[in-house]
């Protein structure tokens, strides 16, 4: 990074103070939805948040607590988000999909002392004594109060957000981030996003995802950029008719979202003539769809390669040669190496090895929470290591290789085979069952599960996907059943996830 953090630093304050000061009649955020369209400047985002964020500092917490948020995905997810660590204390984004005993886990695992809930989401949770509820009419109540005269004067290492991600062990860990992180964002809004302060960012996720919160969020408005976003119906036709109408100069989605475009939609039909470029992240762009929509659209995609650990590090993006199958390289100013699995040593282009970030990184998690061990594990030295195997070639562009372990990747999103197992574990007919990725296209990768069967026991397939869908998020859920006499094992015992996919 060629300019670093400032000692004292606030995310909430980087986006919207500025811009308040600047542009406070500029739209900051549409919100598009079945009954129309909601809008907001800059000024009344940071109106808004410096009150809702004097409201949440009434509540009498100590600085750094937890506030876990539940919500449906409106206005109100983005301004609890940012007055959180407006004032002070850590935003927990959850998924509107978990399941009341996923987000009982989040809440008790994190200590959260407040969950702000919209009311169908408050009503399956059953909260401590001592943990606050804030559902929609409380919510409301708060934003009444007079504003923050000031931003929280927070230390650019204070934690700010805390997400949970999937990984290796069988529940998600929670992954914490300074108000650094922001900041750390800096080199992909040129290295991938080509971002500035007249473009329109419409994004396809949604305010959960941390792919929407930085890149649909604090990238817009760390640059005072305008979002919109859409939370309506399901509609694949939607989406080329809102670069059309609000004159997107840039869309920010996952791979498959652009092949369902490309299949459904009519590009044709649409004046698309503000757009200048896609960005992709989540999961690997496949070749074929790229060239596809190059030829399709005659407008670039720029991929990104990313974790919850950092964000996005590895890009393409404008003036650059997209080599198709390679995400691209380290965005200007990011240290990245390629490391021996075992004896941690740099190596040279052409070699496989772990990707790593050096720990210098303003983007780089302060770390797991409550789990010393797991995070031991992810450093050699002063590199972290996500897991990514990766080569660089000659021109420093990154080949992906896949895992060095287990996680798989479902529609962007890290899923660990242990946490799908156990859920699926508890159906009384299953004896054994280990899951894991499997390409059911050349471009096209889902979660299947392989199912070893008590004697005499023969559920459906259907059977079995509605008991997991009652345990485990939409996403988590295998769209692939297979029963199997017994599962590919070790020599120590432990299930080849792998050697399962290989049929």
């Amino acid at each position: 990074m060629t300019e670093p953090v400032a000692p004292r630093f606030n995310i909430a304050r980087y986006c919207l103070a500025e811009n308040a000061r600047l542009r406070p009649d500029k739209t900051a955020m549409v919100l598009v939805g079945e009954d129309g369209e909601f809008r907001m400047t800059f000024g009344e985002v940071d109106l808004a948040v410096r009150r809702l964020a004097a409201g949440l500092q009434s509540l009498g917490l100590p600085a750094g607590s937890r506030v876990m948020i539940r919500m449906a995905n409106d206005a109100d997810y983005a301004l609890t988000y940012f007055a959180t660590m407006a004032a002070g204390f850590v935003a927990l984004p959850s998924s509107a999909q978990l399941t009341p005993a996923e987000a009982a886990y989040l809440l008790e695992n994190s200590g959260a002392a407040v969950v702000a809930a919209s009311a169908e989401l408050a009503r399956d949770l059953t909260l401590p004594p001592d943990v606050i509820l804030l559902d929609p009419a409380r919510l409301t109540a708060l934003k009444q109060n007079a504003p923050l005269a000031e931003y929280a004067d927070t230390a650019a290492d204070d934690p700010a957000y805390l997400v949970y991600t999937s990984g290796t062990t069988g529940k998600p860990k929670g992954v914490l981030h300074a108000h650094r992180a922001a900041w750390g964002r800096r080199p992909m809004h040129q290295g991938w996003l080509g971002l500035s302060e007249s473009d329109v960012m419409l994004h396809a996720g949604a305010f959960n995802w941390t792919y929407t919160l930085g890149v649909g969020l604090v990238d817009p408005w760390a640059v005072g950029a305008t979002t919109v976003l859409y939370n309506g119906h399901r509609d694949i036709q939607v989406w080329p008719r809102l670069l059309e109408k609000h004159r997107a100069t840039m869309f920010a989605a996952v791979p498959t979202l652009y092949r369902q475009i490309l299949k459904y939609c009519d590009l044709s039909a649409h004046d698309l003539s503000a757009f200048r470029h896609g960005v992709t992240a989540g999961e690997a762009l496949p070749p074929a769809l790229l060239a596809e929509w190059q030829t399709r659209t005659g407008k670039p995609l720029y991929e990104a390669l990313g974790m919850s650990e950092i964000s996005t590090y590895i890009s393409t993006g404008p003036g650059m040669t997209i080599k198709p199958g390679s995400p691209g390289r380290p965005q200007p100013g990011r240290r990245v190496a390629i490391l021996d699995p075992d004896t941690g040593a740099t190596l040279p282009a052409g070699e496989t090895g772990l990707l790593s970030v050096h720990r210098s990184e303003p983007s780089l998690m302060l770390g797991y929470w409550n789990r010393p061990e797991e995070e031991a594990l992810v450093y050699r030295g002063e590199w972290f290591c996500g897991g990514d195997l990766a080569s660089f070639d000659a021109d420093g562009y990154v080949w992906h290789h896949g895992r060095n372990d287990d996680v798989m990747n479902a529609m962007g999103y890290r899923v660990s085979p242990v946490e799908v197992e156990m859920a699926i574990a508890e159906h009384p007919a299953v004896a054994e069952v280990a899951v894991t990725e499997l390409r059911v296209r050349s471009d096209v990768s889902v979660i299947g599960a392989f199912i070893v069967l008590r004697e005499g026991q023969m559920p459906s397939h259907d059977e079995l996907a509605i008991f997991a869908e009652q345990r485990l998020a939409g996403y988590k859920c295998p769209r692939e059943w297979r029963f199997v006499p017994g599962l590919p094992r070790t020599a120590n015992g432990k299930v080849q996830r792998k050697k399962l996919a290989q049929g």
